[in-house]
């Protein structure tokens, strides 16, 4: 893993605001092992035997139990920071308070919408981003646009390569990782990516949604939002200290 920049780490969430996002350039941007793309579209066919099936099935569950729309539609960074529309069951209800406002995750998530973010089959969806080219099988997740200007400079490189159906952070963790040792893994799949990686980290996934492993962060009921940095509190005034990102809970995370 990359050694970590203070300065960037000092980077704080009330300046964040107001930086501007500059687009990664293809000549910064990482260049993916050769056939990863080849990998993506050989697997994905081969495998729509069993995918396509169920994901026909889960759609008509979601209509039944949740009512329309079914898919959950959401525009997100893809490589070089280019936005995608990214496609999910639906797996919330739209249920609001008095002043129109959404309820939290917590009170819109119903038992069936926990069942399939369990078992990921709300994922199912993004097979089709991964046809269409706009994800790859293996890769950082992609996380909402507002995150942008948020990011210390390391953690901008994560969009150096296409946004996967699963990566490094999800088999070392998944939402229960704190948002630094999230990045930090997506950064460090950025700078070890390979074939072999990537087939281990597919056999790690299989493994990882039969155990149910870290769906949901400690408290949350799926992932708090990344609000940006600040120095930890034994480091104030120390300008090459390391920081922690701030939290905060959001409805419609990943």
């Amino acid at each position: 893993m990359a050694p970590c920049a203070g300065r960037e780490d000092s980077f704080r969430a009330s300046s964040a605001r107001n930086v501007r996002v500059v687009p990664l350039t293809r000549r910064a941007a990482f260049v993916s092992y050769a056939g990863k793309r080849t990998l993506d579209l050989t697997l994905t066919v081969l495998s729509a035997p069993l995918w396509g099936p169920l994901l026909v099935a889960v759609a008509v569950l979601v209509r039944v139990r949740l009512g329309a729309p079914v898919l959950f539609r959401q525009t997100r960074p893809g490589r070089d920071e280019r936005p995608f529309t990214m496609l999910k069951f639906r797996s919330m209800t739209d249920t609001r308070d008095a002043d129109g406002r959404l309820l939290p995750d917590a009170e819109r998530l119903p038992a069936f919408g926990r069942r399939l973010r369990a078992t990921s089959l709300d994922e199912l969806p993004e097979l089709l981003n991964v046809l269409k080219g706009d994800m790859s099988l293996v890769g950082p997740r992609p996380l909402l646009m507002q995150y942008l200007p948020r990011y210390a400079a390391r953690h901008r490189r994560r969009h150096q390569v296409a946004p996967g159906l699963t990566g490094l952070a999800q088999v070392s963790g998944r939402n229960a990782l704190t948002w630094e040792a999230r990045l930090d893994l997506d950064v460090e799949y950025v700078e070890r990516a390979s074939l072999v990686l990537d087939l281990r980290i597919l056999a790690r996934t299989i493994a990882a949604v039969a155990t149910r492993r870290g769906i949901s962060a400690a408290g949350e009921a799926t992932m708090a939002e990344f609000t940006g940095y600040q120095p930890a509190p034994s480091a104030v005034g120390t300008p090459d200290a390391r920081s922690a990102p701030t939290s905060r809970g959001l409805d419609g995370t990943p």
